[in-house]
């Protein structure tokens, strides 16, 4: 059985769960509404403030579903209840970032300014300091969405490896190369 598919998934206080005949689960909770349709197949219960995902049989297809949309539910109920942060750092000379209510505005080396109109599940925050790289947290019940905005601010000038140059999540390593000097002898 599926590692994954099998666990139970605990419902947090404040937090209720709809299934519908068509197998739709919506989770309701303190930061949000989120809904997911489960593949029909696969049977979801609720029973004593926890959420069973169980499959019909052993095939693949179903072994593959089964942990995909336990994960699915489980990323739900954790984001309603919770929420998910991501902090992403622009590292550049002149590299800026500015929230207008839900329009970014990013300065990031080209002749112009690039804006990116976030959806109203996601907030936004631009904090730039002195003498510190600008830095955009994304907070969201959604972890998919939010995951894909930053994904979308990252593909504006992504990482270099020379100088580090560009758009990049907070602690994230990235490989460096040496350059031209290091081949020299």
């Amino acid at each position: 059985m599926s590692r994954i598919g099998k666990l139970p998934i605990e419902v947090p206080a404040g937090v209720t769960i709809n299934v519908t005949k068509e197998n739709v689960v919506t989770v309701k909770g303190p930061l949000g509404t989120l809904s997911q349709k489960v593949d029909a197949d696969l049977e979801v219960a609720v029973e004593a403030n926890q959420i069973l995902v169980k499959r019909p049989t052993e095939q693949k297809r179903h072994r593959a579903m089964h942990g995909l949309y336990r994960s699915l539910l489980n990323n739900m109920v954790v984001g309603v209840s919770k929420g998910y942060e991501v902090k992403l750092e622009l590292v550049g000379v002149g590299y800026r970032a500015e929230s207008q209510g839900q329009i970014l505005d990013l300065v990031l080396g080209f002749s112009h300014h690039t804006y990116l109109q976030i959806p109203e599940e996601v907030k936004v925050l631009a904090v730039t300091d002195k003498r510190a790289n600008p830095i955009i947290t994304l907070n969201s019940a959604d972890k998919q969405l939010i995951g894909h905005v930053a994904a979308k601010i990252r593909s504006f000038r992504l990482p270099e490896p020379y100088k580090g140059k560009g758009v990049k999540f907070v602690g994230e390593k990235l490989r460096r190369k040496a350059g031209k000097t290091a081949s020299k002898k």
